[in-house]
């Protein structure tokens, strides 16, 4: 397990150890707004929108930020219109990347991310150049200690998991979209704890990167994802366990 999702996974545990807490409840306020606007406010039947209530609470959001942020998606509070926008650009190695933004000025967003790829090493590509390579899947990233693997195999694929996979530490599993509720609450009803869970874009084939490039890469992703109007970042690479875990720690 060499990809992004480890990536994430490291850098989200480094975030939450540095208090970076504005710029996160910045994105997951934008998300939540959104999320409540595309679905309804209620989480019980927008599923979505309950994730993301979820991901406030581990992030130690107030509550108050959380309801605020839903009614001005219902229009039960004023509230900034954002736009969905998907950027589709090659990064050094010619890996792919998908980078998804909430913005209420796509120009200003297009432009200051134009700059970080020229700066970084990378370069915007045209629509469809690389979303073809992305599916959007459930995933979960569980330490072994959590589970037999087995026992935790027959688990999940009797709820509806698509594969799992499994290093030195961790397993990874992966869902249709649509089955990743369903996963999730079996995880939840064996108290199975997890790493990671969410639904997220992966790759059916990636680029295995070491020394220079694989820096710059992590360097070029690193500044796209601190930007506030970029929710999350995508791509394509297989770098060295070593390399991920140095760069997550800087």
């Amino acid at each position: 397990m060499s990809g992004h999702s480890k990536w994430k996974t490291n850098k989200g545990k480094k975030m939450a150890a540095d208090a970076k807490k504005g710029a996160v409840y910045t994105k997951l306020i934008k998300e939540i707004t959104v999320a409540a606007r595309d679905g309804g406010g209620n989480p019980d039947s927008n599923t979505r929108l309950r994730a993301l209530i979820q991901k406030a609470k581990e992030a130690n959001m107030p509550s108050d930020n959380v309801k605020m942020a839903v009614k001005r998606g219902t229009g039960e509070l004023p509230g900034v219109i954002y736009e969905s926008v998907i950027y589709e650009a090659y990064g050094p190695g010619g890996v792919a990347i998908l980078v998804e933004a909430l913005t209420d000025n796509k120009n200003r967003t297009s432009a200051e991310l134009r700059n970080i790829m020229s700066k970084k090493g990378g370069n915007f590509a045209g629509a469809g150049s690389v979303s073809w390579m992305f599916a959007k899947k459930g995933y979960f990233l569980i330490e072994k200690s959590q589970a037999k693997e087995e026992e935790l195999m027959d688990m999940v694929l009797e709820a509806g998991a698509e594969d799992m996979k499994s290093d030195e530490k961790n397993y990874e599993i992966t869902t249709a979209a649509q089955n990743f509720e369903k996963v999730k609450q079996i995880l939840d009803e064996k108290g199975i704890k997890c790493q990671d869970a969410e639904v997220t874009m992966i790759p059916s084939s990636s680029i295995k990167l070491t020394g220079g490039d694989a820096k710059q890469l992590l360097g070029l992703i690193d500044t796209l994802e601190e930007h506030d109007d970029v929710q999350q970042v995508y791509a394509n690479f297989d770098i060295p366990d070593e390399i991920l875990e140095e760069s997550a720690s800087e």
